[in-house]
């Protein structure tokens, strides 16, 4: 087990640090996570528009158009500010002026995906005549391409700023005016390129790259238990090794997990029906089936130090308890501690596996439907689970279910940590007795 943990170490932490340190990885997981306000907000709005309780539905119809519209302008938009936060996030490492990069992104971004359409005649109630921008295509729908525009918008930007391709003006010039001049000629570059692209070539990098990545989402947040299953391994064994896994694997599958709640959020608000939604391995269905108090279902682990006969376990599991029922588990990973611990690595990783199956289970017998709605990660998890499968009680059971299976999972593995811990602590207890009955060490 030494030399596993040894090659570990020596092996794979050092390639798992340099891919989570990689700029533009570190650019797409900053620029997405800054749309998470947005998307909390628009997701209380999604639940206050359909509560389940009879004649609401009346009560609310007047005012549901008016309701609906942070929704639209929050979740709906989502593919917009993504483009400005990735690449005011990428500009920031390359010490670029972040303001006219994000507005870079932006605009390289709505060239590439909105497509003008004219209406000839109008309808009246419904649209003018005249020529009109589509929001429709700023959704979920279209966060790939998004990231990708603004990505290499912002490199365009670096490379000719790099090799002092700008309008200069005197040191006299406040800085806001000078960043803007500067700006102008990559700003011009970037709008010829995706212009060029788009209408001169004819070619949609937007549906092409959401094209491309739809085999990989569909594994991983879509409806596959292997998919859910290799997501969650990897996280809990980057956690094991002392790195934040998301912090690794966000890059890649954060836009994914946003993606696929964004587009559940989305077809609930049109249909009202949470039973048929097209992603089951959201990153809300982790959040809340299979990470109860943290990655790893670690609250069960906690419970269990709380009634341990060792000192340390025990008021570890007090100090560990609050946090763990707001899902934040930094103190037993690193109190206990789970990093790089042989025994207590191997429930880690298997019991939140073993919720997955279950969990799995439940949605696809239909005791449960999908989930709809994005609350912060910081809710308890059975009241979370409630909410967003729509206020289904049997949500709120399966997640005491699953803390049951993993408190079953961890208990052997906490009486082997525990007995090493009483041994130790009867080693420091013992030390004084021994001195003072006169016993000598060699």
């Amino acid at each position: 087990m030494n030399n596993f943990m040894g090659i570990l170490e020596m092996k794979v932490l050092p390639v798992a640090n340099k891919i989570g340190s990689q700029r533009h990885l570190l650019a797409i997981r900053h620029g997405v996570l800054a749309t998470l306000p947005l998307t909390i907000i628009g997701s209380f709005f999604v639940i206050l528009l359909n509560f389940p309780i009879n004649g609401y539905d009346e009560w609310i119809a007047p005012y549901r158009a008016a309701l609906d519209v942070p929704f639209r302008f929050t979740v709906g938009a989502m593919a917009l500010y993504a483009a400005f936060g990735v690449g005011s996030a990428l500009a920031g490492h390359y010490k670029l002026d972040q303001l006219s990069a994000g507005l870079l992104s932006v605009l390289a971004f709505l060239i590439t995906c909105v497509v003008p359409t004219q209406v000839m005649e109008s309808v009246p109630g419904v649209i003018e005549a005249g020529r009109w921008l589509p929001i429709s295509s700023l959704s979920a729908a279209s966060l790939f391409g998004a990231i990708v525009t603004s990505l290499i918008s912002v490199e365009i930007f670096h490379f000719l700023i790099k090799r002092d391709i700008k309008i200069k003006l005197p040191e006299s010039v406040p800085p806001m005016v000078s960043n803007s001049f500067a700006a102008l000629i990559p700003t011009l570059v970037v709008v010829l390129l995706f212009w060029g692209i788009r209408y001169g070539l004819g070619f949609d990098i937007n549906s092409i790259i959401t094209t491309l990545v739809s085999p990989l989402k569909n594994l991983l947040v879509g409806n596959s238990l292997i998919g859910g299953l290799l997501t969650v391994f990897l996280i809990v064994f980057f956690w094991s090794l002392g790195i934040h896994g998301p912090a690794i694997l966000g890059p890649i599958i954060r836009p994914m997990w946003d993606s696929a709640i964004l587009e559940n959020m989305d077809a609930f608000a049109r249909t009202g029906n949470a039973a048929n939604l097209p992603n089951l391995f959201t990153e809300q269905f982790i959040q809340w089936f299979v990470w109860i108090g943290g990655a790893g279902s670690t609250l069960s682990l906690v419970v269990l130090f709380l009634f341990s006969k060792s000192k340390y376990l025990k008021e570890l599991g007090k100090l560990s308890f609050v946090p763990g029922i707001f899902n934040i588990n930094e103190p037993i990973i690193f109190g206990a501690p789970i990093v790089m611990n042989p025994i207590l690595m191997v429930p880690f990783i298997i019991a939140p596996l073993v919720n997955v199956i279950v969990s799995y289970t439940f949605f696809q017998l239909g005791l449960i439907p999908m989930i709809m709605a994005k609350l912060p990660f910081t809710v308890f998890s059975p009241i979370a689970a409630v909410i967003s499968t729509n206020w289904t009680i049997m949500a709120g059971v399966l997640v005491l279910l699953n803390f049951f299976i993993s408190l079953m999972i961890y208990f052997p593995f906490f009486k082997m940590f525990e007995k090493q811990h009483l041994r130790d602590e009867n080693k420091i207890e013992e030390g004084p007795e021994e001195k003072k009955a006169g016993i000598k060490y060699a």
